[in-house]
C-alpha cells in the first residue's frame, strides 16, 4: 500500500511519520510516536477515551485519519502537564478524585480543556453535557464534575 510522509505538530513539538492513508490518528499516536496517553476504548466514538484536540477542537482520534492531522496542531493528554507542573484539570482530577480505574480520564481531560476553553466558568449542567460524549464505567461523574468545577475555579495558565 503506498505511504504519505506527514508532519504533524504533536503538544508543540513537530513529528514525522510515513503512514498509510487508512491508519487512524490514535494509532499514530500511540504506535508511531509512542504517546500512551491517548487510549482506545471503542473504534466507534462512543467512548470517548481516545479523545485529543485537532487545532484546538476536541475529537475522537479513533475515527480521524492521521493524514488529516497533516500540518495541523494536535494536543495529547500529554501535553497538560508543563515544566513538571500539573494543569489545573489534571490537578482537579487529583484534588477531587475524579478518576478511578483512570482508563476514560486522558480523554475527559481533553474534553475538559475544550469545554473551559470555550466557557470558562461553566454551570453543572454545561460540564455534564460538555462531557456527555465520554463515557466512564467506574464512577458516578460526581467527582469527575467536581473535578471540572475545581479546574474552573483556577486561572488558566
Amino acid at each position: 500500500m503506498t505511504t504519505r510522509k506527514i508532519t504533524v505538530n504533536v503538544n508543540g513539538t513537530p513529528r514525522e511519520g510515513e503512514v498509510e492513508p487508512r491508519l487512524l490518528l490514535v494509532h499514530f499516536l500511540r504506535e508511531d510516536l509512542s504517546m500512551t496517553g491517548t487510549h482506545i476504548g471503542c473504534d466507534t466514538t462512543s467512548c470517548g477515551a481516545c479523545t485529543v484536540l485537532l487545532d484546538g477542537k476536541a475529537i475522537k482520534s479513533c475515527t480521524a485519519f492521521a493524514v488529516q492531522a497533516d500540518g495541523r496542531e494536535v494536543m495529547t493528554v500529554e501535553g497538560l502537564e508543563k515544566d513538571g507542573k500539573l494543569d489545573r484539570i489534571q490537578e482537579g482530577f487529583h484534588q477531587e478524585h475524579g478518576l478511578q480505574c483512570g482508563f476514560c480520564t486522558p480523554g475527559m481531560m481533553m474534553t475538559t480543556y475544550a469545554l473551559l476553553k470555550n466557557n470558562p466558568s461553566p454551570s453543572e449542567h454545561d460540564i455534564r453535557w460538555g462531557i456527555s460524549g465520554n463515557l466512564c464505567r467506574c464512577t458516578g461523574y460526581v467527582n469527575i464534575v467536581k473535578a471540572i468545577q475545581y479546574a474552573a475555579q483556577k486561572p488558566a495558565e
